[in-house]
């Protein structure tokens, strides 16, 4: 499993993979096509080129040196896109761009069309019999000429949209979605501590821990008599040699387990790469948003705006978050073994976020404001959670001292300070019903 999801998450961000692809199909649909004789006078023959052999290789010719041209505009521009997506808002964007399919069927269909054609040029105008050729490949030539053209514009188009940043935060809040969605629900937030006599594990790598998965720790547990508890949650670094579990028996006076042993099996069974993915990390969507926000309220760019909409973005991510369980995961076995992979529960996930954009802009009171809209519709989705209720609480009153502190007008930060404490009433009111 680990292995299969390792292989899917690089062939999802590999722009090289689908364009090999397209151009081995186009290389064996140029051999097999070239291989059909239509008879006279069907629909076959009547698409198919008409020209003499000498017409039908300069036309090939052509198609693949402009598909060539092609595809050195189009690598160019994605330089470009890669470019302005890393400076102007965060170099954590880049492998969006990367994992953006349109992209890549783009640069399929310009390497599909230069495969068929440099296959074509083998057997057209060439042989015992040059005036003999496959007339029907020829005209699949002409076709595909004109799918690549027609690329051209929607690749420019979508170019065009793909880096305002709108469509960007779009891109990433949807990718964050998904992650949350597929969170797993084996969440204990008081999970087993470990004992003092629990022995570490060292990391086999460095890295950022990418994927865990309990069902698969659990049995290595068992297999050994021990349970495990992983030290580093999903997106946090590990170093070579550094403890990345911890295990123990159930008494202290039970044999040691083969620490050496279970090493080799947890490095099988965690994944570990040298960046952090959106596999398991649902802060890495809300970092992503959090870097946005925070470059355009820097002073080279200041552009407040532009973080606002970041934060909006944000707020719908933490109002889904709001209604799934979060913290640690537990999975436990009839024979004692128990495996806990530690992870961050709302508060930490919402302290992280609002602590970067709150220290960057709270001098702006639009910012602010967008702040505490946030954890407005983070409360009315945890209503009914008294710990998530008092951790969005606490991040309100730190926006509000922050904006008093910091904004120097005072009739600017009259409005934080309002709407701050129209919050905490409504706070108020949602934990006096849960009394």
């Amino acid at each position: 499993m680990l292995r299969r999801d390792a292989v899917r998450e690089y062939a999802g961000g590999a722009l090289w993979i689908l364009p090999v692809v397209f151009g081995t199909v186009a290389v064996l649909a140029s051999v097999l096509i070239s291989q059909i004789e239509p008879a006279s006078g069907t629909f076959l023959d009547r698409i198919s080129f008409q020209g003499s052999a000498a017409d039908a290789r300069t036309l090939v010719l052509a198609i693949t040196g402009t598909v060539v041209t092609v595809i050195a505009l189009v690598l160019g521009l994605s330089v470009v896109a890669l470019q302005l997506s890393s400076t102007e808002f965060s170099p954590r964007l880049l492998r969006n761009f990367l994992r953006d399919r349109p992209n890549q069927v783009a640069l399929s269909v310009y390497l599909a069309t230069f495969a068929y054609c440099a296959a074509l040029l083998f057997t057209v105008g060439v042989g015992p019999n040059p005036e003999d050729y496959p007339r029907l490949a020829v005209s699949g030539s002409i076709v595909l000429l004109f799918a690549s053209m027609a690329m051209v514009l929607y690749f420019a188009d979508h170019l065009q949209h793909s880096l305002q940043v709108e469509a960007i935060m779009r891109r990433v809040e949807h990718d964050t979605r998904a992650v949350i969605r597929n969170a797993p629900r084996d969440v204990e937030l008081d999970p087993p501590q470990p004992p003092a006599w629990a022995r570490p594990v060292p990391a086999m790598s460095s890295g950022y821990l990418q994927t865990t998965h309990p069902e698969l720790l659990l049995p290595l547990a068992v297999k050994h008599g021990v349970s495990l508890a992983l030290t580093t949650g999903v997106g946090q670094h590990v170093t070579l040699g550094s403890p990345l579990a911890v295990v123990w028996s159930e008494s202290e006076d039970d044999p040691e387990p083969d620490l050496e042993m279970i090493r080799k099996e947890l490095a099988v069974d965690v994944g570990i790469g040298f960046e952090r993915t959106r596999q398991e990390d649902i802060a890495f969507g809300i970092r992503q948003l959090v870097d946005v926000a925070v470059k355009a309220l820097s002073p080279a760019i200041n552009d407040p705006y532009t973080a606002i909409q970041a934060i909006q973005h944000m707020s719908t991510i933490f109002s889904l978050m709001a209604a799934i369980p979060l913290g640690p995961r537990v999975a436990r076995d009839p024979s004692g073994s128990v495996v806990v992979v530690p992870s961050r529960v709302y508060g930490q996930y919402l302290a992280k976020m609002c602590g970067l954009v709150r220290r960057y802009g709270a001098s702006e009171p639009n910012v602010m404001t967008a702040l505490l809209y946030l954890m407005g519709n983070a409360a009315r989705v945890a209503r009914k959670d008294q710990v998530r209720l008092e951790a969005i609480a606490d991040q309100a009153r730190l926006v509000a001292q922050d904006a008093e502190r910091e904004i120097p007008q005072p009739a600017d930060a009259i409005l934080v300070l309002s709407y701050e404490e129209g919050f905490q009433q409504t706070v108020a009111r949602y934990l006096s019903e849960l009394q």
